[in-house]
């Protein structure tokens, strides 16, 4: 007969394995929702040739949250937003958020528009990383319909230098016709890790932000 401690080992071993699986199965259904959410909306290829595997999470201090493409305001994330993925803490990554809808989806002459690029991450922690572009918020002109902003994690395969010119938030020089998937190239990054992206199109804030950068 099986003595009450036994049973109660065999219950928790039996709770652990099942709630690992629903953490597989909540994991792989993540993994396979932002790929296709990535291919369904163009991200794949029009900055991407490959959608990554897992997802990233961004949330905006206004309380809203990127989800795959959902339809945020520019004032909803003016501000600077927290950035997780499941990082390795001895591990380098580089963010990037960039915009292939500019000026608008239908006329992308300026694709991509660069908001925020970040290198030299150490296991996530954004806020140490080398901020090679500051970030700018959505500022998608008046009659473009909506843009796609796109969040792109690299794992780096190692520390690296780079020359690409250091970008303030009070100007918008250099910003367009970037690539991150040349950029990714140049320094051997491969493809994106982790990703997500939300739409947004013109509200009241867009003029304070082109004020800001001066245009």
């Amino acid at each position: 007969m099986l003595s009450l401690g036994r049973i109660l080992r065999c219950a928790i071993v039996l709770l652990i394995a099942d709630g690992t699986m629903v953490n597989f199965r909540v994991l792989a259904r993540a993994m396979s929702t932002v790929a296709k959410s990535f291919e369904v909306n163009q991200v794949v290829p029009d900055v991407v040739p490959k959608a990554p595997a897992a997802l990233v999470k961004v949330v905006f201090p206004s309380g809203v949250e990127v989800k795959e493409g959902n339809e945020l305001t520019p004032t909803q994330v003016k501000d600077v937003p927290t950035v997780t993925w499941d990082a390795s803490p001895d591990q380098l990554y580089t963010l990037a958020m960039t915009d292939p809808d500019a000026p608008s989806r239908q006329d992308p002459k300026f694709r991509e528009w660069h908001h925020w690029l970040v290198g030299n991450i150490p296991g996530g922690n954004v806020s140490a990383g080398e901020t090679l572009s500051a970030y700018v918020g959505s500022g998608p002109p008046p009659n473009t319909g909506l843009h796609r902003y796109v969040y792109l994690v690299y794992k780096q395969p190692s520390k690296l230098n780079f020359d690409e010119p250091r970008l303030t938030n009070t100007s918008g020089d250099n910003r367009a016709k970037f690539s991150i998937s040349k950029f990714a190239q140049k320094y051997n990054l491969g493809d994106p890790i982790a990703g997500n992206f939300y739409q947004a199109q013109y509200d009241d804030y867009v003029p304070l932000l082109y004020k800001q950068l001066g245009e």
